[in-house]
């Protein structure tokens, strides 16, 4: 089955997020959780979409968002969320098919009703993730301060330091990249997130960021510094709230704290090293589409619906 074939990208209203990473345990949820807040929180229409039917942790978390808001008559911002059910036939291939056109049927309800869809990817290759690629406007990749997360991007030479290849998951987003290209000259906007930084500095984070900067002048992408490993981040999957929520002891349980304050400021300046069409001009832009795609079969007069 060919996934990146003609009719897979299309024109749409929604901005789409993806936070992929074939590696477990880089932060992918977390961060794409706050990033639904913070899109919420500014005033958009936001769909979220858990692509990993076995894990399925985008959509515990924002059940457990649910369910701690009612308990304790919160009134937090909601995304419209859905997922793929998990395909339990004999063959994988059909599987993937049967994921897939879950997939698309939830891309066709809500490309063109929503300003902004954040998707949440498997930590596997599959058509799915391919598609959710192929179709982001921004890859968030998160990874682990450590070589070992290194090679889910790149192989290196242990005596010099160099680069000498890339890793499949770096293949694929070249070609889904390609593949955008092709489709509606898009254009990928590709941004790895280094997690879980240590505060001492050391000869090996040197040495890791010296080679990551290496490696995404070859991938073309850019690199951006996210969350460090805090406690916080944990205690706050339970109870569904971000650090961008309301800190308070109704919204989370216990007073807040200083970490709870330095973790509102590392996901602000992750925020902004994405450059998410978030301010008032991206609102703008999504109202243009917006009345673009309702008048789409009637004549255009003016293009001043196209304007900022």
């Amino acid at each position: 089955m060919n996934i990146y074939g003609p009719g897979d990208v299309t024109p749409r209203q929604a901005y789409v997020i993806a936070c992929g990473n074939e590696k477990g345990g880089s932060g992918k949820t977390t961060i794409a959780m706050h990033l639904i807040v913070a899109l919420l929180n500014t005033g958009h229409k936001v769909a979220s979409i858990d692509l990993d039917s076995r894990q399925m942790s985008l959509t515990r978390y924002v059940e457990n968002r649910a369910s701690w808001s009612r308990r304790n008559g919160l009134r937090v911002p909601m995304p419209d969320h859905s997922r793929v059910e998990r395909a339990l036939g004999d063959s994988v291939s059909e599987n993937e098919n049967i994921e897939l056109a879950q997939f698309q049927d939830i891309l066709l309800r809500v490309e063109n009703t929503h300003d902004f869809i954040v998707i949440d990817t498997p930590g596997h290759d599959g058509f799915a993730m391919r598609l959710a690629h192929s179709m982001a406007d921004t890859l968030v990749t998160p990874i682990n301060d450590s070589f070992i997360d290194f090679d889910v991007l790149g192989h290196i030479d242990p005596d010099t330091g160099e680069i000498t290849g890339i890793s499949h998951y770096a293949a694929m987003v070249r070609e889904a990249r390609r593949h955008r290209r092709l489709v509606d000259n898009g254009l990928l906007d590709w941004v790895v997130v280094r997690n879980r930084l240590s505060s001492l500095v050391t000869r090996n984070n040197r040495s890791l960021a010296d080679s990551l900067n290496d490696l995404c002048m070859r991938l073309g992408c850019r690199l951006a510094e996210g969350i460090s490993e805090r406690v916080i981040f944990r205690e706050l999957f339970p109870i569904g709230m971000t650090a961008l929520d309301e800190l308070s002891v109704i919204s989370l349980g216990v007073g807040p704290t200083l970490s709870h304050l330095s973790a509102r400021q590392e996901i602000r300046a992750l925020l902004t090293a994405l450059k998410l069409p978030i301010d008032d001009v991206g609102k703008r832009r999504a109202q243009a589409r917006r009345l673009w795609l309702e008048n789409v079969a009637q004549p255009i007069d003016s293009l001043d619906v196209l304007a900022d």
